[in-house]
């Protein structure tokens, strides 16, 4: 039998509370007549941490997770610790130490959620948006100088590397090509950002040729945002640098009903070092520790976490289960207009996994 081993960080907030509802799924799922356990060892890295060592993660903590199979992740957030603190000491940290440079964040309307879009059906709103996660609008570089004076100055420049977006274009296409309708978007904002995104569409075009069979088209990124809302079955699969892709995921994560029930995969496609899966809800702290938190999010990203391990009939056995409790609306949580419990979505979704 073999046994995946799994690094669970629930981080802050409500992530200490969907972390092991996932854990708890996953072990149900291993438990109905799997091939496969799970070895899990939690890490109690984030804002608590912060407080105590004022750091979010040790300084060997990419060590204690590099030989697992697979990161389990919660949230990073915490509203006494500024924000930049707790992105870059802890979630960052993870996805660019393992190199984890491609993220993917499918989103679809799932049964029985009420989503936005009214002249939207299921079928209309099935996507897979492929951030490049590795450099970009987040490469860290830039800096401070004669802080609290009138001529303060703060830059951020953003890095598109030739190798970093031929990458993540190769994997989108690559995505593009497996799904059935093999269409990709590429968006942009050459229009305004002249130099390093005048290269990314210059690699999208080049890549391109190595796929003849994907249909292709480019969008710049604020008409995307309309496109998604007026036409939304006209996309597929999209790519987008790692701040225009961040902000259109949470956009397609609404537009499908709720961020509650969105999942993420932080991926390092060679497979040198374990890949990382999270929702993408935040750590929701005016609901935190009062058992309110929607855990289909994570559920969803354990669904990521299987494909992942190569478990593609588990996954589906676990998707199938989602997609029945989802269709009952007396377990939506309140993010979903109702009032079920974070314990009443996952007994519900392990009770379909035992009786499949």
């Amino acid at each position: 039998m073999k046994t995946y081993k799994i690094a669970c960080i629930p981080g802050d907030g409500i992530g200490k509370e969907v972390i092991p509802a996932g854990q708890e799924v996953l072990q149900a799922l291993a438990a109905g007549g799997s091939d496969f356990r799970f070895e899990f060892t939690s890490f109690g890295w984030g804002g608590d941490w912060y407080r105590a060592h004022g750091k979010m993660m040790p300084d060997d903590g990419l060590e204690a997770i590099r030989g697992m199979d697979a990161i389990l992740f919660g949230s990073a957030g915490d509203p006494h610790i500024p924000d930049h603190i707790t992105l870059w000491g802890l979630r960052l940290k993870i996805c660019q130490g393992f190199d984890q440079y491609a993220n993917v964040r499918p989103t679809r309307i799932l049964p029985g959620i009420d989503a936005p879009l009214k002249r939207c059906g299921p079928r209309d709103l099935d996507w897979v948006i492929v951030r490049e996660n590795s450099e970009g609008e987040y490469a860290g570089v830039g800096g401070r100088a004669h802080q609290g004076h009138p001529i303060e100055v703060a830059t951020d420049v953003s890095i598109l590397t030739r190798a970093g977006v031929e990458r993540i274009m190769r994997f989108a296409f690559r995505l593009a090509q497996s799904r059935p309708r093999k269409q990709l978007t590429v968006v942009t904002k050459s229009n305004a950002q002249r130099h390093g995104m005048v290269m990314w569409d210059e690699v999208a075009v080049a890549v391109s040729k190595e796929f003849p069979d994907v249909r292709w088209d480019k969008e710049l990124v604020d008409a995307c945002t309309a496109r998604m809302v007026n036409r939304p079955a006209s996309l597929d699969t999209l790519v987008a640098t790692n701040l225009h892709a961040d902000i259109l995921s949470d956009l397609a994560a609404a537009l499908a009903g709720s961020l509650g029930i969105a999942p993420t995969g932080n991926i390092d496609p060679e497979r040198r070092y374990p890949s990382m899966f999270e929702p993408i809800h935040g750590s929701a702290f005016d609901i935190m520790g009062k058992g309110l938190a929607n855990p289909v999010g994570t559920f969803w990203s354990c669904v990521m976490l299987l494909e992942h391990l190569g478990e593609p009939q588990a996954a589906a056995r676990l998707m199938a289960a989602i997609e029945e409790i989802t269709a009952d609306p007396k377990l939506h949580t309140g993010d979903l207009g109702g009032q079920a419990r974070t314990a009443d979505v996952t007994a519900a979704v392990i009770s379909r996994l035992n009786n499949r």
